[in-house]
Order: structure tokens, then C-alpha cells, then sequence
């Protein structure tokens, strides 16, 4: 089975990376990347390759390479669907804020949706692959729309989740750990449709990278593999604050569990918090099927991971107000960082607004410095929490384009996101235009402690 033509319904954080990226590795391919917000289709094809919408060191690149030769982005979502001979399904899936399984079971009526319109339009075979991260047996459903239409339409539903991480989603797809391929290999129409899936990654993929399975695996190796990680991120936030009672330091204990080969070292590092679109969200999906099984320990085992990042989060900005003699009234607070992550400009669930948050109630002054962030996504984060109107919000935070601006006459500053550059600020200079004493109070565990505390900073760090 040979494809031609690739279509990616959804131009977000997956869709629009992975299919530039195939796009680079198979020429002769066309791959056309699909959505109906306009807005963001305009901001793939700027002539200006680096006002794409999403930030992605080298992602740029890419496009400028494909895109016009083999990578087309439109909203014309028909033409693609019914030209294509593999559909990609890379919409989002939210947790829902409604009905049963509110807060915890994923959205899927945009999945639905793609699987309505995919039935409508086509009129060829076609193979259909869940690149969204979804819950297992999603599969059956999408089975069941598409197959119900009696068209004659013959489908393949394939499952293909990502395993990327924002900062080196690039990297990490160029140079993969695994491909996961999900199918009905035990049909022979089945195994086709997966080979022709092994076959594009194999372009640039080893083949002993490439794994296949049944369908169900595959959609549970990704809500499983977030879990793990996200696992080890609080597992490492609650000894942080133990760290903090005991005089021990978190690095130190971080360090030398992760010298033992049965643990490892990544995902070690104490922090504010994780974030990001998908260690959430998929948590409490997998609570929430848990629970739709009756696996009641299962489920609150997983959902202890959530609770204890939530915890996080809190106890670093009510430290903050605490420190600061238990008032931040009035007090300007300079927020550097506000992506969940450096390396990326996504703000999905991340620990910035959430400590914003919490110091607005506190009736702080912030101002927020963030290098790919732009104004308009912080109010946007801010008010759709709802803890106060877009009007109050705007009044209390200011957002400005220098690290040095936003710590004019501040109180205090909150290292929310990694970025490099903050290691490598002019620390005296941001010290000597704040008011006395100075307050540093380090989320992300970024900066050298004994050389701020020379310069004269009251400096705090989680887990130290």
C-alpha cells in the first residue's frame, strides 16, 4: 500500500511539528496539514517563517524547506480528507468541564466530529490514525461512526500517539526512542494498513525503533508513559519539601538517586510544578477510566500525582506571601517565566498562572516577563480561570518586554520557567533598581544560590 497524499486534521502542537517533519523526510509524499481556525492556518503559511504560531527550535527551518513543495497548510478541510489516503486525527481533547465525568474524562466530541465529517466526504479507502492522545478503545467509537455510513468506504484505524516533549518536540521526532503503531495486526488488512504507517516512518526511523501492537496497547502506552513521568515530577516535589524541613538539599538527594541505574536521573528535578497540555489531562483520564472499572485504588493512586503537583504549586506562592511577612498587598512582584516549559510558548496548565493566581488574591502587584509568551495568551490564561474579571486582571498585571522592566522597583521576583537566559542576567543590576530587602524566590531551581546571596538577595529555592 503506497501513500501519496497525507492529511492532518489539526494544526496545534502535534499536528503542525509531525507533519512538517514527515514532510521534510518524505518528499514525495504530500501532506497537508488542516484546520478550520483561520486564524492560526494564516499564521502557518506568514511568509515570515518565524512568526509561525508555534515556537519549536528548529521547527522554522522545516516549513521553509516543505512547505509549497510538499507541506500545504488550509482550511479547506473536505479536499483534504477526500485527496488523502491516510488521515492523521490530531485535534484536541480537553478534559471535560460538563456532565458525567466532568474535570476528569477527556472531551472527545471534536474526535467525533473529524470522524462524522471523514465519513461524510470520503469516497476511497482510507486509513484513519489517532494521533491525539486518547482513552483507551477510542477506536471502537471512531470504528463504529465510520462504519456505519454504508457507503461502501472501507477504513483502517490505526493508533499513533506522541511521544514528545515541547522544547525538542524537533529532536525527539527526527531522532525518536520509539515509534508506536497501533492496529489490527491480526487481519491481513489490518497488518497492511499498519505496514503502510511503518513504511513513512521508516524514511528516517530504524526499523528496530518502529514497535507495532494491537490497537488497545498502543492508546494505553501513551496515557501510561505521561503517568510514569509525571510520577516521577511529584514523587521528587514531595521529598523537595521534606528537603526543606530536614536541611537536606533536593540536587543533592536528586543526584545521588539517580546514580543508581534502576532509578535513572531524568525527570528528577524539583520544581514549582509540571504543566504542560498532556501530564493532567491524562492523569485524570486514567483515573477516570479506573474508576468506570471500579479499580478504586487504581484510580486514587493516580490521581495522589495530581494532588501532590496542585499542593506544589500552592506551597511555593503561600511560602512567597509568607517569607515576605505575610502580606503582598500593594507589593510588586516581577514573574519571569510564564511557559509551562522553556523552549516552547505553550502556557498549557502551566505553574506561572496558577502562582499569579494565587498572588493576585493576595492582592499583588505582577508584572510578567516571558521571551515567547505574548500578552495577549497571559490575560487569556489568567481569565479563564475566572477567579476575577478580564478588566481586574489587566489593571493588576502588566506585561512588558525586558527581564530588567519587569523588576524596576519590584519586591520580589518568582523564577517560574527555565529559560537559559535568566542564568545569565545581570543579577547586581536587577538587585540594585528593587526595593530593600530583595526577595528571590527560585521555582525551577535555575540559579546558583551562594552568589545570589552575596549580591544581597533574600534567596529561596524549592527544596534547599
Amino acid at each position: 500500500m503506497r501513500i501519496k497524499n497525507i492529511c492532518c486534521i489539526g494544526a496545534g502542537y502535534v499536528g503542525g511539528p509531525t507533519m512538517a517533519v514527515i514532510a521534510q523526510k518524505c518528499p514525495k509524499v504530500k501532506v497537508t496539514v488542516v484546520d478550520i481556525n483561520e486564524k492560526r492556518i494564516k499564521q502557518w503559511n506568514n511568509p515570515d517563517v518565524e512568526k509561525i504560531p508555534i515556537y519549536e527550535p528548529g521547527l522554522s527551518e522545516i516549513v521553509k524547506e516543505a512547505r509549497g513543495r510538499n507541506l500545504f497548510f488550509s482550511t479547506d478541510v473536505d479536499k483534504a480528507i477526500d485527496e488523502a489516503d491516510m488521515i492523521f486525527i490530531s485535534v484536541n481533547t480537553p478534559t471535560k468541564t460538563y456532565g458525567i465525568g466532568k474535570g476528569m474524562a477527556a472531551d472527545l466530541r471534536y474526535i467525533e466530529l473529524c470522524a462524522r465529517q471523514i465519513a461524510a466526504v470520503a469516497k476511497t479507502d482510507k486509513i484513519v490514525i489517532e494521533k491525539s492522545t486518547l482513552p483507551v478503545r477510542t477506536a471502537a467509537a471512531l470504528r463504529d461512526i465510520l462504519d456505519s455510513t454504508g457507503n461502501g468506504v472501507k477504513y483502517q484505524i490505526l493508533s499513533n500517539p506522541e511521544f514528545l516533549a515541547e522544547g525538542t518536540a524537533v529532536e525527539d521526532l527526527k531522532n525518536p526512542d520509539r515509534v508506536l503503531i497501533g492496529g489490527e495486526i491480526e487481519t491481513e488488512e489490518g497488518r497492511e494498513a499498519v505496514d503502510a504507517l511503518v513504511n513513512i516512518y521508516a524514511s528516517w526511523v530504524p526499523r528496530e525503533k518502529i514497535l507495532t501492537t494491537n490497537v488497545w496497547s498502543s492508546e494505553l502506552s501513551k496515557l501510561t508513559a505521561n503517568a510514569f513521568l509525571a510520577q516521577r515530577v511529584s514523587s521528587i516535589n514531595a521529598m523537595s519539601e521534606l528537603c526543606e524541613k530536614t536541611g537536606a538539599d533536593i540536587n543533592e538527594v536528586s543526584k545521588a538517586i539517580g546514580m543508581d541505574s534502576r532509578i535513572g536521573s531524568k525527570f528528577l528535578k524539583a520544581s514549582v510544578g509540571f504543566g504542560g497540555s498532556c501530564f493532567q489531562k491524562d492523569i485524570l483520564n486514567l483515573v477516570y477510566i479506573a474508576r468506570t472499572f471500579n479499580l478504586k485504588e487504581v484510580a486514587d493512586y493516580w490521581e495522589q500525582v495530581i494532588l501532590m503537583n496542585d499542593h506544589q504549586k500552592r506551597r511555593f506562592a503561600a511560602n512567597m506571601v509568607q517569607t515576605m511577612y505575610n502580606t503582598v498587598a500593594g507589593k510588586k512582584i516581577a514573574i519571569l517565566g510564564w511557559a509551562f516549559k522553556k523552549d516552547t510558548n505553550d502556557t498549557r496548565e502551566s505553574a506561572a498562572i496558577y502562582v499569579a493566581d494565587y498572588l493576585l488574591n493576595e492582592q499583588a502587584e505582577i508584572v510578567v516577563y516571558d521571551p515567547k509568551v505574548t500578552e495577549e495568551q497571559i490575560y487569556s490564561d489568567l481569565d479563564y480561570l475566572g477567579s476575577r474579571s478580564g478588566d481586574a486582571n489587566r489593571q493588576a498585571v502588566t506585561v512588558v518586554d525586558s527581564p530588567y522592566e519587569a523588576c524596576e522597583g519590584a519586591h520580589a521576583i518568582a523564577v517560574l520557567t527555565e529559560w537559559d537566559e535568566f542564568k545569565e542576567l545581570d543579577w547586581q543590576k536587577l538587585y540594585d533598581q528593587m526595593l530593600k530587602p530583595a526577595f528571590l524566590f527560585d521555582g525551577r531551581r535555575l540559579l546558583e544560590s551562594k552568589s545570589k546571596k552575596e549580591i544581597g538577595f533574600e534567596f529561596y529555592a524549592i527544596g534547599n
